[in-house]
């Protein structure tokens, strides 16, 4: 009995070690080949299109690879084209009425200035007469602490936006070449796709293969899932807000809404970039019919996207809300941002190592009976 449970806690510190060890080496490997195991994505997201040339098109392999890749590029390039067009096309619109616009901002802001700033600082003024020269003293010294405060904060951002902008100029020669990379992983790993399954068919046991199978077919099911939640958690929100400008009588509300449901990809922040700078300056402006307005709608778009997200996502990923919440919170707390992606992702893994029978061949490994 005793030598039986000894030999179990041997197998499972065998087992936690080798898990250990994994999650270093691809925490220490992942820098050195996340263009090739993106390349590799691809391969398994695209694959079905490479088939489908070659047997349908009788394209030869190496062509029908090229040719997929020539259709992603152009459909990258023909989003990339239209946002762009739209942006020039807004920025023209805008540029057409920016002088009145600015005009109007600059009556704002100086019957702003003349009509509540001035009071203000004429009360301040003949109040700070009658305080005695202690007083005025103190007051001097923290105003002149906050000035140099806000000159120091002020300078920091300005520097960390000039660094955050370096930074973004010298990163871009190694996202391209990681991009290039990338492709040509893909076009290598898919070009000779059937050699490598016939490779990994060899070296590899049936049970690995059959776990193998199944978890990748999860996954890739999974990711599938995602872009189609995504996608319809993006056309909620842009519907939302379409109606909510048609209420409002907002200009533009067509293309601000579309640009809207597209920044509501984007983790946390999502449609606040819009909406809050947004209701600051019309807050400024004196617009506060606006202002009441657009503050609803941002809080209808925020609190139905909080309720909802569970929910969609889980049915599309295969999660339980309630799992697909918890992870969403847990990766957040841990990741950040990113965490929002990493949660709901590492928990459909888990769910795809679980329906593969990958735990359960562990446990009875640990138990002596595998």
């Amino acid at each position: 009995m005793e030598r039986s449970i000894l030999l179990a806690s041997v197998r499972g510190l065998v087992v936690i070690s080798a898990i250990t060890g994994l999650i270093l080496a691809a925490y220490l490997i992942f820098p050195l080949v996340y263009p090739f195991l993106f390349g590799l994505f691809l391969a398994l997201i695209m694959n079905p299109v490479v088939n489908w040339l070659e047997e349908k098109g009788r394209f030869p392999r190496w062509l029908a690879v090229l040719s997929t890749i020539i259709l992603l590029l152009a459909l990258l390039a023909a989003l990339i084209t239209l946002v762009i067009v739209e942006i020039v096309s807004e920025l023209n619109r805008l540029q057409e009425h920016l002088p009145y616009l600015f005009a109007d901002y600059m009556a704002q802001v100086e019957f702003f200035i003349l009509n509540q700033l001035f009071p203000i600082y004429d009360r301040i003024i003949s109040l700070y007469g009658t305080l005695d020269g202690e007083v005025q003293r103190n007051i001097e010294h923290q105003v002149e602490n906050f000035s140099t405060q806000m000159a120091e904060s002020l300078t920091e951002a300005g520097r960390g936006l000039i660094n955050g902008i370096l930074s973004f100029l010298r990163s871009i020669p190694m996202i391209a070449t990681t991009f290039i990379i990338s492709l040509l992983a893909f076009f290598f790993l898919s070009k000779d796709w059937p050699k490598w399954q016939a490779f990994f068919l060899r070296v590899i046991p049936e049970r690995v293969q059959v776990s193998s199978r199944s978890v990748i077919q999860d996954l890739k099911s999974a990711f599938i899932g995602f872009i189609r939640a995504q996608l319809t958690l993006m056309s909620i929100t842009f519907l939302i807000v379409l109606i909510g400008f048609w209420i409002l009588r907002v200009e533009y509300a067509l293309t601000i809404a579309l640009f809207i449901g597209l920044v509501d990809l984007i983790p946390y922040l999502g449609p606040g970039l819009i909406f809050i700078p947004w209701i600051i300056y019309l807050f400024i402006s004196g617009n506060y019919f606006l202002v009441i307005g657009l503050a609803v709608l941002y809080a209808i778009v925020v609190i139905q996207r909080q309720m909802i997200e569970p929910k969609i996502l889980g049915d599309n990923v295969g999660l339980d809300p309630l799992v697909t919440l918890f992870s969403l919170f847990v990766g957040f707390k841990l990741f950040g941002m990113i965490g929002l992606i990493i949660g709901p992702v590492t928990m459909v893994f888990l769910g795809a190592l679980h329906r593969a029978g990958v735990f359960r061949d562990l446990w009875q490994f640990v138990k002596g009976t595998a």
